[in-house]
């Protein structure tokens, strides 16, 4: 394998993973058109967790490799399309991950090339809401924690205009639309796939932060995002996925003034219906602690021991 120099243009074309939990639905349809249309994205690597028995006749596009696998969660189907896209094209650099729900503008991987070849670890392109209106708006240039540790996409329900034109370093991305260096995945491991939905971008991109990975968000790349299809059918498992994890992510990286609080936001939400889902998220969030203090100690004891080689 070879690793891209800072300076040095990757070369496109570069594969690109779509998920998919729906199927070859129209939806998924428009997906590949955009990126066929588009432009710089081969092969297409479609992982359908659907449970679906149709044939790959229902990916109605050239290039386009088709995996089934049960339904494991995103970063399950995401890691299954990195490895696949490793095995098609072994010399690849680079590879992007998009939910089936995206659809991408002209020539929207080479700002994010470029950017990896500048040095970022991760680029994302700026996600617009997909009601293609005379004033676009906004749906993710990045992601940030609030006080409680949930996850908001930055810029959210804002109208497009010149606050999100230039490039800028972010901490978190969105996993909705991203282009990953094969360094950054192969050194991380990837997805954590104990999250199954929701916030294992997040995990992701903290552990990679730990590591000094640095993450751009470059808006002269735009691709539109329907946002929230496949995901609502899940009912209460959302609610109870979304809890759980972000309590997972609290204790794993947070402040203890974030554990807190996040911790309480759980307590106070035993009150609401479906209280039973909330007290299996709140019981399912620290059932792992032991797991995640282990880890955050570990890397903050490696920490140490690299800064005391590298001033020895």
């Amino acid at each position: 394998m070879t690793t891209p120099l800072p300076g040095q243009l990757i070369e496109l074309p570069v594969p690109v993973v779509v998920v998919t939990h729906a199927g070859p639905t129209e939806r998924t349809q428009r997906c590949m058109a955009s990126l066929a249309e588009a432009g710089g994205a081969r092969p297409i690597i479609v992982v359908d967790n659907s449970g679906t028995k149709l044939s790959d006749d229902g990916y109605e596009h050239p290039d386009v490799t088709v995996i089934r696998t049960p339904n494991q969660g995103y970063g399950a189907a995401a890691n299954i399309g990195f490895d696949t896209a490793w095995r098609l094209v072994p010399g690849a650099t680079a590879v992007a991950l998009l939910n089936d729900d995206i659809e991408v503008d002209h020539d929207w991987l080479v700002p994010l090339t470029t950017a990896i070849s500048g040095g970022a670890s991760v680029v994302q392109p700026k996600l617009l809401q997909a009601q293609r209106s005379p004033n676009p708006i906004i749906n993710s240039v990045g992601v940030e924690l609030d006080r409680c540790g949930a996850g908001i996409d930055i810029g959210y329900g804002q109208s497009d205009g010149d606050a999100f034109t230039q490039g800028r370093d972010i901490k978190i991305f969105t996993g909705g639309a991203v282009l990953f260096s094969r360094a950054f995945l192969e050194i991380t491991g990837g997805f954590d796939e104990r999250y199954f939905l929701y916030y294992e971008d997040v995990d992701l991109a903290l552990r990679g932060g730990e590591l000094g990975h640095r993450y751009r968000c470059e808006p002269s790349s735009t691709v539109w995002h329907e946002g929230g299809v496949s995901t609502s059918a899940l009912g209460d498992e959302t609610r109870r996925l979304q809890e759980r994890n972000r309590l997972w992510c609290a204790l794993r990286f947070a402040p203890i003034g974030v554990i807190g609080r996040a911790t309480w936001l759980s307590v106070r939400r035993l009150r609401h219906s479906p209280r039973a889902v909330h007290a299996h998220a709140l019981w399912a969030g620290y059932s792992a602690a032991v797991r995640l203090v282990r880890a955050r100690r570990q890397t903050r004891r490696q920490t140490r021991l690299d800064v005391q080689a590298g001033q020895a």
